[in-house]
């Protein structure tokens, strides 16, 4: 059994709108992992990392109360209640530095391995692991088995957080498993599961892959794949089909292999048939895979919830403070078509915190733009991952809400002809529409939302009709296409040459969401230690009230003939006729899908 990317998804609460989930949390998975374990004599319970980071919880513990022998950390705490045999450590461990994590490892009743990322100082972590186990058959008797277990995270960890490189050197994930696994194998073990926190990608790898368990699949030594990090669900019969996987056998390369989405909303369950030579050599003869949803029905563990009451409470009080009010509804549920005024009330906050940073520089006459992407707008978040902010009150949870990520704030140095490429990176997020077709689906689920950047400050114009530029990967598709038009500043045409200040994150200036390319050399003008939420933060708090103007950065150019369906989040209904400046799309409801989206149809011959 296999957990993956839980993010601090600990107890069922979304901590981001203030009520309990049915959707998330290890506690409910815990409920079908009792249950699976009940129906088999023998079973190992594995984890795929990114367990330490990704909510308001996650956040307080690391930065505001801390870890100790006295007060574990609450994810290991519960981890530790359900037993688990192993695990490994995914990019998001390492956001609050190895001194944290290893704190939070002390903790911890089981052991942990990464292979491909190693201290630069200090003790290392394990490159792989030996479980000696007993294996009873149908009659009784007990066998012995050593399963040995390697774990990978992507080598880009050490360029995702800013000092990480000064405290971690990594490895290519497939030079560092044809390196180890040898001496794995040698070590006596007669089975071989790879913890990959890395998603299914090609077969043929590019050097320091992010997304490498097909290739690792490939590898002989190897028996079974965990896989996990792009929050995917494998198999399934959704999944895109793409050489070496098998979405409905559960194969990478034909081996068994499992990816159980994120969030603890799935449990990847693998069940191998092993045969024994009378040598005393294992093999799997058979198996069957299966990633399972978390139902209803399976009700939250009671001890979960005993190991990690207190510092939820905690959490709720801390993120529950004031500091300030908006006066209109700060939602995403229609970013994607350009209207999200939370995203220009953090694209204001970074203008405003580079601009004070910048005075009385070379760069204070230069016009800075903003550039912010939302990151809670649907997709593999399911039809709740949205950003919803009622008018009122604003606190520490509404600003997580906003952004949660923690990033810092940077600023580029950028030119005209970049910021269209920027802007080209973006637009892959869109489906190419054909002219007189309607209900054409507008957009490509496997792009993530958060690389759609949207660059407050300038306006501009999408050309539907035209292919995409960047694959959602950010891979180049075709050099030649051009989608955006019309790319204005204040109403005036941008030039190639024109030159501008770019506020973005750390992310992106780590060469992160594949924007890199388009700006991996230019000159950075800010870089220091200022968290983009707590920016956030200061800019509300100064301007106490906050009323974000309504600007819509860009429309779509007319598509003769054709509409298109954008789905969305249910509790969008209730903001439809409050958009402002909503264009000549004439939006109207055109239903739901099966897993809880509402569908808006957009008429794009009027646009």
């Amino acid at each position: 059994m296999a957990t993956t990317d839980m993010h601090m998804h600990v107890l069922p609460y979304n901590y981001l709108a203030d009520k309990p989930s049915n959707r998330l949390g290890l506690a409910r998975t815990a409920s079908l992992i009792e249950a699976r374990r009940s129906e088999v004599a023998n079973s190992l319970l594995l984890d795929n990392g990114d367990f330490l980071q990704g909510n308001p919880l996650g956040d307080y513990i690391a930065e505001v109360r801390g870890v100790s022998s006295r007060s574990p950390h609450p994810a290991i705490a519960a981890m530790n209640a359900m037993g688990y045999d192993a695990g490994t450590l995914g990019n998001h461990d390492f956001t609050f530095g190895t001194g944290f994590l290893r704190r939070v490892l002390n903790g911890a009743a089981f052991p942990l391995t990464v292979a491909n990322l190693v201290p630069r100082s200090g003790p290392g972590f394990a490159p792989w692991l030996m479980l000696e186990r007993k294996l009873v058959d149908g009659y009784g008797t007990a066998y012995p088995i050593r399963i040995g277990v390697i774990g990978f995270a992507p080598p880009q960890t050490v360029d995702w957080d800013r000092n990480l490189g000064n405290e971690l050197a990594s490895e290519d994930i497939l030079d560092s498993a044809r390196r180890l696994l040898p001496r794995l194998k040698a070590a006596g073990a007669d089975l071989v599961i790879a913890l990959a926190h890395s998603g299914i990608g090609p077969i043929e790898p590019t050097p320091r892959i992010e997304n490498a368990a097909t290739a690792l699949a490939a590898l002989p030594e190897i028996d079974v794949i965990i896989a996990g990090h792009t929050h995917q669900v494998f198999p399934d019969p959704q999944f895109p089909p793409q050489p070496g996987a098998d979405p409905l056998r559960g194969t990478l390369m034909g081996k068994p292999a499992v990816m159980a989405g994120f969030g603890g909303s799935h449990l990847g369950v693998i069940d191998l048939q092993l045969a024994r030579s009378d040598e005393g050599a294992w093999r799997v003869a058979d198996f069957t895979v299966a990633a399972e949803p978390v139902e209803s029905k399976h009700l939250p563990l009671r001890r979960i919830y005993s190991t990690t009451i207190g510092a939820h409470r905690e959490t709720l009080r801390h993120i529950r403070r004031r500091v300030g009010r908006t006066e209109a509804p700060l939602n995403s549920y229609f970013a994607l078509i350009g209207q999200d005024p939370g995203l220009r009330l953090v694209a204001m906050a970074q203008r405003w915190h580079v601009r004070r940073m910048l005075r009385d520089t070379e760069w204070a006459n230069l016009p800075i733009l903003s550039a912010v992407a939302p990151f809670r707008a649907g997709g593999r978040g399911g039809p709740e991952y949205y950003t919803d902010v009622p008018v009122g009150a604003l606190t520490l949870r509404n600003l997580a809400d906003l952004y949660f990520y923690p990033n810092r704030i940077c600023a580029i140095e950028v030119t005209g002809a970049q910021l269209s490429g920027w802007l080209e990176r973006s637009a892959g997020i869109f489906r190419q529409m054909q002219p007189g077709l309607a209900d054409q689906p507008l957009i490509d689920p496997d792009f993530p939302s958060y690389n759609f950047d949207v660059i407050d400050g300038l306006g501009w114009q999408v050309d539907l009709t035209r292919p995409p530029r960047f694959h959602p990967s950010g891979r180049l598709l075709d050099p030649e296409a051009t989608r955006i038009r019309n790319l204005t500043h204040h109403g005036r045409p941008v030039a190639d040459e024109d030159r501008f200040l770019l506020a973005t994150n750390s992310y992106r200036l780590a060469t992160c969401g594949l924007f890199g390319p388009l700006v991996g050399e230019n000159r950075v003008v800010l870089d220091d230690e200022a968290m983009t939420r707590d920016v956030l933060r200061r800019y509300v708090r100064r301007r106490r009230r906050i009323l974000p103007a309504s600007v819509r950065h860009w429309e779509f150019l007319p598509v003769a003939g054709a509409s298109a369906i954008f789905e969305t989040g249910p509790s969008a209904v209730k903001h439809m006729e409050r958009l402002e400046n909503a264009g000549d799309y004439a939006l109207e409801c055109a239903g739901e899908t099966e897993d809880g989206f509402i569908r808006i149809r957009l008429n794009l011959s009027r646009g």
